[in-house]
């Protein structure tokens, strides 16, 4: 199971992420967007993802996806339980919760700077 140290240490390292602690729950924003949220019991993660493709993603794998609450359907949102995934996809929901709030430009010369090491590439045009 991954933690919020985990979901620390990749956000930490995304440009303009900042960490915010909000009504007693752990939160990661770029500006004012929120990009991640932790459920208080924080066995939950909330995170930016569109929301045309938010009910095939759910459907898809049930068993580690749920749509947000009903207040949060209007935002481009989901819910992973975090006991469901490893440290690899964590890393990937991060990234991609993140370029959904950055300018494309922000997300691509991280992209570039990870392509270059061979690590997880950063979809930055796929959420358009």
């Amino acid at each position: 199971m991954v933690t919020l140290e985990d979901v620390r240490s990749v956000a930490a390292e995304l440009p303009r992420s900042t960490e915010a602690f909000v009504r007693g729950r752990v939160k990661f924003r770029v500006g004012r967007i929120v990009y991640l949220a932790f459920a208080r019991d924080e066995t939950k993660l909330g995170f930016a993802f569109p929301k045309e493709f938010r009910e095939a993603l759910v459907e898809s794998e049930p068993d580690k996806f749920m749509m947000p609450r009903p207040s949060d359907l209007r935002y481009n949102w989901a819910v992973v339980r975090l006991a469901s995934i490893d440290a690899t996809e964590l890393r990937e929901l991060v990234v991609d919760a993140w370029a959904m709030v950055v300018p494309k430009s922000v997300a691509a010369a991280y992209a570039e700077t990870y392509e270059t090491r061979g690590e997880a590439r950063v979809r930055v045009d796929s959420f358009e």
